[in-house]
């Protein structure tokens, strides 16, 4: 079933009860991009969306011809990531608004959601490519402009090992532009270090072209250049699995997931077979363990094995305070464990797990001995 077909098909037996704006965005066969299950598409966010969208193009027209702006339309999946939100028990614009009082849209085309985001009160920053991105990110410009907004605009390229360690977000929407990028474990991985929360699509397939099974396995397919929509910046298509294992490996616990397109026998690159996965991603927290704690007390001296794991890949540290006293080096890693086998009876042993520059702490466990 061709994605888009698929949807309008759902949409056309859910019309029922909805308002006419949206009855009228549907007749005019523009996509919305939903669970193949139960989504009303009816929440007073997603109304406003639509609502705003209608307002952007009014302003687009009278800046840019038609063709000048991203043909595509961004709004539909407000009501995708909402659903998601509600799945993991959370509420979309609540999750939004945590300690570091902004949101970043990385892909943003013509920063429609950002801007959309924005007009719910939040800080919010459009991450792109100038050199990729539809119109070289002048639609972003000429929208802030017209709108008088305070969004921020950053031109990242996201395939170069790029640094945004200086940002931090309550949550990043990432939609639809991980099977462009040449490497997407390095641009996960980088996101887990600067957002609490990431929503993420891309296109997913269960078999290749001719048939054999991917769905099964941890794989991605490499496109080639013009393989799918004529277009060299589409790269990697994960199976389910794979997509799943990607998440777990760079450092994500994965709070809801949905598909929609194609969700029987979806391919890499055929446009009447495609599928999109969508998740809720939040960042793993760190962690340091002892074990076993206490440390065993039929000896003088007690042995425990310390283990950290920073989640995220990035190097972490390791010191020790004994007694609340001047910390001391243990170890260092992303991850690893090592023995300490100088535990004493009496006495505290607080053992404290640090980002690379020893600013952050990410987790602490305190030791003792056990008693003779």
């Amino acid at each position: 079933m061709n994605f888009q077909k698929g949807l309008n098909q759902w949409f056309g037996q859910g019309m029922q009860g909805r308002s006419d704006a949206a009855k009228h965005k549907l007749e005019r066969g523009e996509t919305v991009h939903e669970e193949s299950g139960q989504q009303d598409g009816s929440s007073l966010l997603y109304q406003a969306a639509l609502a705003i969208e209608r307002t952007l193009w009014t302003v687009k027209l009278a800046q840019r011809p038609k063709s000048f702006w991203y043909p595509y339309s961004t709004f539909p999946n407000v009501a995708v990531i909402e659903k998601l939100s509600d799945m993991a028990g959370l509420h979309l614009l609540d999750l939004c608004r945590g300690a570091h009082g902004k949101v970043a849209d990385i892909g943003a085309a013509d920063g429609d959601l950002a801007f959309f985001l924005e007009r719910q009160g939040l800080s919010v920053e459009v991450v792109d490519n100038e050199y990729t991105n539809f119109n070289g990110l002048e639609g972003v410009r000429i929208l802030k402009e017209a709108l008088n907004s305070s969004v921020a605009i950053r031109s990242v390229d996201l395939d170069s090992q790029f640094s945004l360690s200086a940002q931090k977000y309550d949550a990043v929407f990432f939609l639809g532009t991980l099977y462009h990028l040449k490497n997407p474990f390095f641009l996960l991985e980088s996101l887990a270090r600067i957002t609490k929360y990431c929503f993420v699509s891309t296109r997913i397939a269960k078999q290749t072209a001719d048939g054999q099974p991917l769905s099964q396995y941890p794989v991605a397919y490499l496109l080639g250049p013009q393989e799918c929509n004529n277009d060299d910046t589409n790269f990697w298509i994960f199976s389910d699995h794979g997509l799943k294992r990607l998440i777990d490996r760079t450092g994500w616990n994965l709070l809801s997931y949905l598909t929609v397109g194609d969700t029987a026998s979806s391919t890499p690159a055929d446009p009447e077979r495609d599928e999109r996965a969508f998740c809720l991603l939040e960042k793993r927290p760190p962690s340091l363990n002892a074990s076993p704690n206490p440390a065993p007390g039929r000896e003088r001296l007690g042995k425990t094995t310390i283990s950290w794991d920073t989640a995220d890949g990035s190097i972490g540290k390791v010191y020790v305070s004994v007694n609340r006293g001047t910390e001391a080096f243990f170890a260092e890693g992303r991850r690893g464990s090592a023995p300490a086998d100088w535990i004493e009876s009496g006495s505290n042993y607080e053992f404290r797990l640090y980002n690379s520059d020893h600013t952050e702490l990410l987790d602490k466990v305190i030791v003792t001995k056990a008693p003779r």
